[in-house]
């Protein structure tokens, strides 16, 4: 019988079960049995993991456990560069292309507003959700640990927030997303670039209540909307407001 100590780090430990929180705990393991296979089985999924260190070095999920072993698993490092450390994939967690489960369509209505591409209907299932992400190379958002334990998704997030801008809070935060913003720049219902346009050219598809008051659009030649600086897009901004970064120009004015 081989018996490894483990201990996980950060958020890691909201996956397992409480008495193994925080601390070191042993467990029997199967033989053969690699470190991904007992991270996953004690309940923390493949794709929240960045660093393994096993008796203090560095290895990476194919790793046969040996009697003894002591696995130290870690989170996506925020203020620590491991950089030159051995990673468990090829290449790194942060990616701007998301595919969203049936249960995020506000957090993927919302990482649209902030212009990354994200992929969400409600009717995908979990078969097509893996799919895309192999075929795309997309990060899967999901609050499904089971599938991030899917052998084929390499990259994902496990969302802990409930709500769609917590979610979207988490998230930014998480994969430090806002150095790469875009916002309003794709369109909020089919994910298609936006581009601007003059108001002579949509005038015929504007509202009456809107015409004499706008003069900023942009068309989205996806589905065909129209867009302007209405009360949406003015919450949608308080939405930001929180999130996007402080232009110094902008306080000096």
């Amino acid at each position: 019988m081989v018996t490894a100590t483990f201990r996980f780090y950060e958020e890691l430990n909201d996956f397992l079960a409480p008495l193994r929180r925080k601390q070191e705990f042993s467990v029997p393991c199967a033989q053969a049995a690699t470190t991904k296979h007992m991270i996953e089985a004690l309940g923390v999924p493949h794709t929240e993991v960045e660093l393994i260190l096993l008796n203090g070095e560095s290895v990476d999920f194919s790793y046969l456990l040996q009697d003894g072993d002591r696995v130290a698993v870690y989170p996506r490092f925020e203020a620590m560069d491991v950089t030159p450390l051995l990673r468990v994939r090829e290449h790194p967690l942060r990616n701007s292309r998301f595919v969203a489960d049936a249960h995020l369509g506000g957090l993927a209505h919302m990482l649209r507003m902030l212009g990354f591409d994200t992929l969400y209907d409600n009717h995908f299932d979990d078969d097509e959700i893996v799919a895309i992400a192999g075929r795309d190379g997309r990060i899967v958002l999901t609050r499904d640990r089971e599938l991030l334990k899917r052998r084929v998704v390499t990259h994902g997030c496990y969302v802990h927030a409930l709500k769609s801008q917590a979610q979207l809070r988490e998230i930014v935060g998480r994969l430090d997303l806002m150095r790469s913003a875009r916002p309003f720049t794709l369109c909020l219902h089919c994910n298609a670039p936006l581009r601007p346009v003059d108001k002579a050219s949509v005038l015929d598809r504007l509202p009456l209540r809107v015409q004499p008051h706008y003069e900023r659009f942009s068309l989205c030649d996806g589905c065909g909307r129209v867009f302007w600086e209405g009360s949406h897009w003015r919450n949608m901004r308080k939405v930001l407001d929180g999130l996007l970064p402080v232009d110094p120009a902008a306080e000096d004015g």
